[in-house]
């Protein structure tokens, strides 16, 4: 596996130093010929449809643009659009203050009238943001007077402001651009109040951005942002070596544009910076329980995989040292995930003994395992755009193939995989949890959530207590309960192993020298753009 990966980036830096060499000297780039007030940045795909209110669109553009009521930050709950808000002492009315200096983009005042034309434009399509389940506590939406707004509920939810903070659907759209009186049907533009202002977009090429001028906060420093579509890898690396881009970031598929020996390279010479946050996300792999047909919906084959898998090597050598090894599902420093779980390392000859218990034996002329004449192969899907994912699934595969599993691997578009996880048609896909400013209540929500983890979780022999748990945690109004539930959820889930941890994740930059206040946010699909400034 090393020399593997030492041969093929020997290979892409000779070519690297072939091309540039082959430029004249006049065309020699640096970050010093960019505006000193301007950032391209590398987007290996398109912003999508920026409708806040649907889920297509780039959550790094979105969030630039629009703005919810409140923001999640490491020292909790803090304001934004409402400047202050009440709790009922049942817990089932929020009351909101809302700022009397913003405005949409399109010059539309942002006042109570808004918000609750916005809040129910999402309700309208409740269906679709299943997965939060504060789309299904919402029972009104009340202006009080111009900026006094009420937001009732169903039940007492603990994360409701949580869940108001998300980069999206609970953000604020000018109601100018709403069709047909709502949004679910799509937008006629995208007014929104934050820092910036989307002013071009071609499909695939290119979106620009530009400081508002009018924004509440004060008007940024940086004045302009373009994302320009890139192919991640050498293109990539090649465009920030002559100046063609001068930023990237982990983008919201936990990937990364170039590998970490790429990046190294950039800092070398002297005109780059790497900034990292601290741990994230959870990078996994998804299994199928509901699939009957494929072994993956045996616990015991899932349990051998978690087994058979290096993770301190594929931490070491694929993003060396940058993500640590992941043992369990959420990592111990969030909420309630400090849970006492049976622990499972690498150990081969493990994954042996369980497969043969189960009674999966090999066969002696392929060495892939078989049981009542069927192989023990399946599938495992990664994000085509993602080469640290494709070199996962490659080492992963042959660490399978050793205990006697078949792994296929397919890379296509993340969106496509997207669907796969929401209609089932999957064995094993890569995917992650939602993050610090989302867990663990985002994404244990989202295991009986149709568009998410249903195929995950349906499968497992206490799906029924799961779920059951999962509505009572949601609802649970002390402290000690929702600890005891948590523990409940997090322990069944891992005892069936339907999510495989890999590594803890982070956010990476990769920015000019000279650019400062780099910062990041709970989330790790946007970073705030508006307090960056260069030297």
């Amino acid at each position: 596996m090393k020399k593997t990966k030492r041969l093929i980036l020997t290979a892409l830096a000779c070519t690297v130093l072939f091309i540039l060499n082959a430029c004249s000297n006049n065309e020699k780039a640096s970050t010093d010929t960019t505006d000193k007030r301007e950032i391209t940045y590398a987007a290996s795909k398109d912003i999508n449809d920026m409708n806040p209110h649907l889920y297509p669109g780039a959550m790094s553009a979105q969030g630039m643009v629009y703005e919810s009521l409140v923001e999640n930050t490491e020292k909790g709950i803090k304001p934004l659009l409402a400047e202050s808000w009440e709790v009922s002492e049942d817990g089932k009315t929020y009351t909101f203050k809302i700022r009397k200096d913003v405005k949409f983009h399109d010059g539309e005042p942002f006042n109570a009238e808004a918000v609750k034309k916005n809040i129910d434009a999402v309700q309208q399509n409740a269906e679709i943001h299943s997965w939060i389940k504060l789309s299904t506590k919402i029972v009104s939406c009340n202006v009080l007077d111009k900026y006094t707004v009420e937001l009732v509920l169903s039940d007492p939810y603990y994360p409701t402001l949580v869940e108001l903070s998300m980069t999206r659907p609970y953000v604020f759209i000018s109601p100018h651009d709403f069709k047909n009186g709502g949004t679910k049907n799509g937008v006629t533009g995208y007014h929104g109040t934050g820092p910036y202002v989307l002013k071009d977009h071609k499909v695939d090429k290119y979106a620009t951005f530009e400081a508002n001028k009018s924004y509440w906060g004060g008007k940024p420093d940086i004045k302009k942002i373009t994302a320009k579509v890139l192919p991640e890898g050498d293109t990539t690396f090649l465009a920030l070596k002559k100046g063609e881009v001068n930023f990237l970031f982990t983008d919201d598929r936990g990937a990364d544009s170039i590998d970490v020996e790429a990046m190294q390279q950039l800092v070398s010479s002297g005109d780059y910076q790497l900034v990292r946050s601290k741990q994230m996300n959870t990078k996994m792999i998804v299994a199928n329980s509901s699939k009957s047909e494929s072994p993956v919906s045996e616990t015991a084959v899932r349990e051998a995989i978690w087994y058979a898998i290096d993770r301190k090597t594929i931490s070491k050598t694929i993003f060396e040292g940058t993500e640590t090894p992941a043992n369990t599902l959420f990592s111990k420093n969030v909420n309630y995930a400090d849970v006492s779980l049976k622990k499972r390392g690498y150990d081969i000859k493990k994954a042996k003994e369980i497969l043969d218990e189960a009674g999966w034996k090999v066969d002696g002329e392929n060495g892939v395992r078989t049981k009542k004449n069927r192989p023990l192969a399946m599938t495992l899907y990664y994000d085509s755009n993602s080469a640290s994912q494709k070199m996962q699934a490659e080492f992963i595969q042959n660490s399978l193939k050793e205990v006697g599993i078949e792994l296929n691997l397919t890379g296509e578009e993340s969106t496509s995989i997207a669907n796969r996880r929401a209609t089932g048609e999957y064995d094993l896909l890569f995917n992650q949890t939602w993050g610090l400013a989302y867990d663990p209540q985002s994404t244990i929500a989202a295991f009986n959530s149709d568009s998410s983890y249903l195929h995950t979780t349906k499968g497992i022999k206490e799906a029924d207590e799961l779920y059951k748990k999962i509505q009572q945690v949601t609802v649970s109004t002390t402290e000690e309960e929702r600890q005891n539930l948590y523990a409940d959820i997090l322990t069944i889930v891992h005892d069936e192993a339907v999510f495989i941890p890999i590594t803890n994740g982070n956010v990476t930059v990769v920015a000019p020298k000279s650019l400062k206040k780099i910062s990041f946010k709970q989330t790790q699909y946007e970073l705030p753009f508006e307090q960056m400034k260069f030297d």
